[in-house]
């Protein structure tokens, strides 16, 4: 019988609501020390409820909920402020994180680091910051956190140089190219074969995406990494995103 708990004041995102039973929301949460958490919401639809407009995606929470199950009994939601309404582009982009901790994050995995790096998504969003760092460095994080280990500071034959020039194998990481290799065989590799400068990897490891060259072959290499992990799974906000050329 799994053990009873009430957790309190516990600093919260809401990832996916869905209705249930007439008055009610089953919610999706992920919270900073007990990871993705799935919350019944009584009462939550009912015109007078508290938790009514409160139960939001991309507001910051602090929750209170107890139970044993795996649906645990949300009992209180407040906002913690602080965090504008995300809207148009940046709405659709909270969307694909969300979609992305759905589908990759296990429940009751707590990370920390993860939920610091959502929080710091989710507030670049709603400042209308440029999106393509935003979403690198969540991504990168995520996979980090999930333990994918994406090696990016060394090869199988040493220390990462910057001018160097590598394939990335998923599973294995980089593995340095022949500098005489020409521009054709490099194009030729496939998605689990990705041409990738030692600079790139090197920005990534630091956390710099000031770069064209590194926010291009970033955005070709974690998107790879992703769809790899994804399982052949496709994720519903990419499509919608895929025309605003963001991802």
């Amino acid at each position: 019988m799994a053990l009873k708990q009430r957790i309190e004041q516990q600093p919260a995102w809401v990832l996916h609501t869905l209705p249930w039973r007439e008055t009610s929301l089953i919610v999706e949460v992920f919270s900073l020390e007990h990871g993705r958490a799935a919350l019944a919401a009584k009462g939550a639809r009912r015109p007078m409820s508290a938790l009514r407009g409160v139960l939001m995606a991309f507001q910051p929470l602090l929750m209170d909920w107890s139970g044993g199950g795996e649906v645990k009994t949300l009992i209180r939601a407040e906002w913690r402020g602080g965090q504008p309404l995300l809207t148009g582009r940046a709405l659709l982009c909270g969307y694909y994180l969300n979609e992305l901790m759905l589908r990759l994050t296990a429940r009751e995995d707590p990370h920390p680091a993860l939920f610091e790096a959502y929080e710091t998504a989710v507030t670049a969003l709603g400042r209308n910051e440029s999106l393509p760092p935003i979403f690198r460095r969540f991504e990168l994080t995520l996979l980090q956190e999930l333990g994918y280990g994406i090696a990016l500071d060394s090869a199988e034959d040493g220390a990462i140089r910057p001018s160097g020039r590598y394939r990335y194998i998923i599973e294995r990481g980089p593995v340095a190219i022949d500098l005489a290799a020409n521009a054709d065989e490099i194009e030729a590799f496939g998605e689990d074969d990705l041409p990738v400068s030692g600079q790139t990897l090197l920005d990534m490891a630091a956390d710099d995406f000031s770069r064209t060259e590194t926010l291009i072959q970033s955005k070709r290499l974690l998107r790879a990494l992703i769809n790899h992990y994804l399982g052949g799974q496709q994720l519903q906000s990419r499509r919608v995103l895929k025309e605003l050329q963001e991802l």
